[in-house]
């Protein structure tokens, strides 16, 4: 099992440290490293989080509510505290709208 946790920030690199997080720290997601059980940890677009489900691995999303004004700057591991930074999992599908109607 891999843990990966995608993210370009230092900030969210020292927030994960601050908590244990025992992943390898990558700035670009290869969706051909993602394996059956592996868990991938980050902000990721949905057809890329669909895609770590397909595979059969594990999607933990790092939720914030950011305010508007914090929108757009980086942010620090206190800043991501302050914010309520949390990982959660979700499972993401893709769902083929085309052949839905079909019977």
């Amino acid at each position: 099992m891999t843990a990966l946790f995608v993210t370009r920030h230092a900030g969210a690199v020292a927030w994960a440290a601050r908590r244990g997080i025992a992943a390898e720290m990558v700035d670009h997601l290869d969706i051909g490293r993602v394996r059956p059980d592996d868990v991938v940890m980050g902000t990721l677009p949905l057809h890329l989080a669909a895609a770590v489900c397909a595979r059969g691995a594990r999607f933990l999303h790092l939720e914030l509510d950011l305010p508007p004004d914090a929108r757009g700057r980086p942010l620090t591991a206190d800043d991501m505290d302050r914010y309520g930074a949390a990982l959660v999992e979700y499972r993401v599908e893709r769902v083929d709208m085309e052949s839905e109607g079909e019977e």
